[in-house]
């Protein structure tokens, strides 16, 4: 009997001990607001938005100690329009990330779909990818920093290097399981440092013929927002950034290069240059204040455009989780004469290209973390 009651016993603390080792957190990410947009279909709206700041999400992080330094990671996560709980991707359950791998003292290898090295080491020093959001992006969020328009990769190998002295580096390699191996394929590097209040990025990525297939790396980038509907095409976006923290105050600047070659379905090509400067300002530990400017120029083949873009945001905090905000962003672009450039704020590609070069986008929200 002694036996038996030491052996459960024994069982038992062994049970405690796998348990203690492992770990999976349910997180997630309310935010709803009313929004006002300027020229839409030639007049204006008022409307519920869904995740003017952040896009609504919920999901699983889960963690697994092997011993040796060695664990298992995953991270399962989805977006969803609070106004009527349909999911942002329809088809997928967990649009926005879903990756399982391993992750040692050197780094982290990470297979599924996943975000790419320019959104992990460039979009984090932008607006919109920190505090402002998709109303932040810059011009048709080409460049796909603005990380709430579903534009993670699938079928990725992803490789992140751990800290060594402040630097770290990583890349994405997206399959496009297709006979035709480079059909909607993908890939990206990318490096970035870290160093009291100076953090520093860059990276490249490239997608061959995205949205050519149902099965392969994207079929949902954001050509809508600039009226392009065709997929027979090679993207890339180059980009490097740096922000610097002191005090209360936070500066940042980013630049972004995105180039759409051989289109279909609109002009042969595009290519768009974005120079970023941001900042924030926390008055007090609750109060805090943001302001981001963006130049934007570039060609759609032969008509030269030049956008310019400016967005305030001030946002209080009720407690560690819930916070109020207000912002507005302002666009207005320029082009020659006889060729049409209309504005296009992202907003969360709820509305598309303004119906004139001028577009205003302002939200008072209320946004809640868990």
């Amino acid at each position: 009997m002694k036996k038996i009651l030491i052996a459960t016993a024994v069982a038992a603390s062994f049970a405690s001990i796998a348990h203690a080792q492992s770990s999976v957190t349910l997180y997630g990410t309310l935010d709803t607001s009313i929004t006002y947009t300027s020229n839409v279909n030639g007049g204006h709206q008022w409307a519920v938005g869904s995740g003017s700041t952040d896009e609504n999400r919920f999901g699983l992080r889960g963690v697994e100690d092997l011993g040796g330094g060695l664990k298992t990671i995953f991270t399962l996560e989805e977006g969803f329009d609070t106004n009527n709980g349909a999911q942002a991707s329809q088809g997928k359950m967990f649009s926005r990330q879903s990756f399982v791998g391993l992750s040692s003292q050197f780094g982290t290898v990470t297979l599924g779909r996943q975000y790419d090295a320019m959104q992990h080491f460039v979009s984090p020093l932008s607006a919109t990818g920190s505090w402002g959001g998709a109303n932040f992006a810059h011009y048709g969020n080409l460049d796909h920093l603005d990380k709430n328009s579903q534009d993670a990769a699938s079928n990725s190998i992803k490789f992140a290097s751990a800290n060594y002295s402040g630097f770290s580096f990583g890349g994405t390699y997206s399959f496009s399981n297709s006979s035709q191996f480079a059909n909607n394929r993908a890939y990206s590097v990318g490096a970035g440092y870290e160093n009291a209040g100076l953090r520093v990025g860059a990276g490249y990525a490239q997608q061959n013929n995205p949205n050519a297939t149902s099965g392969g790396a994207y079929n949902n980038l954001d050509l809508n927002n600039i009226g392009l509907t065709g997929v027979s095409f090679r993207q890339r976006q180059f980009g490097a950034g740096a922000t610097y923290a002191f005090g209360p105050a936070l500066f940042g600047i980013v630049w972004t290069q995105a180039r759409l070659d051989n289109v279909t379905g609109g002009t042969g090509s595009v290519h768009t240059n974005n120079y970023e400067a941001n900042a924030t300002y926390n008055l007090t530990p609750a109060l805090g204040l943001g302001i981001a400017y963006t130049y934007s120029n570039g060609a759609a083949e032969d008509a030269h455009f030049h956008a310019n873009q400016v967005g305030l945001k001030g946002d209080y905090s009720l407690s560690k989780r819930t916070d109020v905000y207000v912002q507005g962003t302002y666009q207005e672009t320029s082009a020659p004469a006889g060729s049409t450039i209309n504005a296009v704020i992202d907003n969360g590609s709820a509305t598309g290209v303004s119906s004139t070069h001028r577009q205003g986008v302002a939200s008072v929200g209320l946004r809640h973390r868990f």
